[in-house]
């Protein structure tokens, strides 16, 4: 591995979370490796070490050594050569390699061996998931003046049908669908595709919010349901949500996603008089968004006002006001793709390798 390469899994016991959820997103194998100034092992660091921190402690500014694995698995370099039979014998994929001194100089990886899809095929068989599809979109217009949000392309698959395909990896064969605007357009098209799922359409008669209209579905669901918006993708364990949901107690679950924001000038702080006490250039805020991911549990359905603009942020009002459980599932900023702008549905193409039409 080249050193520009190696560095993208290396961080410093100091670094904040925020700074790993970055790399690790810019690596793309969900794992970093602590190292001190002189690039010697300290400790490993998951994607999934970085959720259940945030879960726990909600501080994304926390220095990476609190959180890190400090017995991490590694081989030394005069053994490398016998790594894959070391991964499969510990269940891992991958390693750092190090030096007699510690000095991690290189990684290994088990490719071809890990196939996400077996892991969780089935996982959510009898698990509804309501797609809102009844928006217009206005961010995309002029393409949504003559397509439905949901039918724009990503690549040459509708975006709504890469949102079924991704939960159908998961198992879910049961899938309802909020529709409004140019709603005829949407059943026609997935009238026509040859499925091994059923889709269910739930029709406003008028704008209802995001929540609105899942007071009209009809079904007496028995169990969490899951709650998706038409122009997103989650790139994430739709089982682990699922499972972090029922687990915690949560009344309603928000999968939340890592937004970084550069303020593009030199910022100055003061105090009074306008004394100015330092300034900071080009400042970076972190923040955790909404993504439009939800699982609730079913008796909200009925809580929902009926023939009422509603929207999901106001469903968590109402369960806050009533001290009722509100959760996050965190992930990182590079696992949420966000269609409903132009900028963004390029980048949701490039991230899932596609050519712009």
């Amino acid at each position: 591995m080249r050193i520009e390469e190696l560095k993208n899994f290396l961080i410093h016991p100091d670094a904040t979370v925020v700074d790993a959820m970055q790399k690790i997103d810019k690596n793309a194998k969900g794992i970093l490796f602590v190292v001190d100034d002189k690039e010697r092992l300290c400790g490993s660091l998951t994607d999934g070490d970085v959720r259940r921190w945030l879960i726990k402690t909600g501080n994304m500014y926390s220095f990476v050594e609190n959180l890190m694995n400090k017995s991490p698995k590694f081989l030394y370099s005069n053994n490398v050569k016998k790594y894959r039979e070391y991964l499969q014998k510990h269940e891992i994929r991958v390693a750092p390699v190090v030096t007699p001194d510690n000095v991690v100089c290189d990684i290994v990886f088990l490719e071809g061996e890990y196939h996400e899809e077996k892991t969780h095929q089935g996982a959510l068989t009898d698990v509804p998931v309501v797609i809102m599809a009844g928006g217009k979109g206005t961010r995309l217009y002029p393409y949504t003046k003559v397509l439905p949000k949901p039918l724009i392309p990503i690549g040459d698959i509708p975006i709504m049908e890469r949102i079924i395909d991704r939960f159908r990896d998961f198992g879910v064969k049961e899938f309802w669908a909020t529709v409004n605007y140019k709603k005829g357009m949407i059943k026609s098209y997935f009238g026509d595709v040859v499925t091994d799922y059923d889709l269910f359409y739930v029709e406003e008669d008028r704008p209802l919010g995001t929540a609105g209209s899942l007071h009209l579905i009809e079904e007496d669901f028995d169990k969490p349901i899951i709650v998706t918006n038409c122009d997103i993708l989650i790139q994430a364990d739709y089982a682990d949500v699922y499972r972090y949901h029922k687990k915690t107690g949560n009344a309603l679950t928000i999968v939340t996603a890592l937004k970084n924001i550069v303020v593009p000038y030199g910022v100055v702080h003061s105090k009074e008089q306008g004394r100015i006490t330092g300034m900071e250039e080009k400042p970076k805020l972190s923040y955790f968004v909404n993504t439009g991911m939800y699982v609730l549990n079913p008796e909200i359905l009925k809580a929902i006002p009926k023939d009422t603009f509603f929207h999901m942020t106001d469903v968590a009002d109402m369960l806050l006001k009533q001290n009722r459980p509100v959760g996050m599932y965190p992930i990182s900023e590079d696992s949420f793709l966000d269609m409903g702008e132009f900028e963004e549905m390029h980048r949701m193409e490039q991230k899932l390798d596609l050519k712009s039409e």
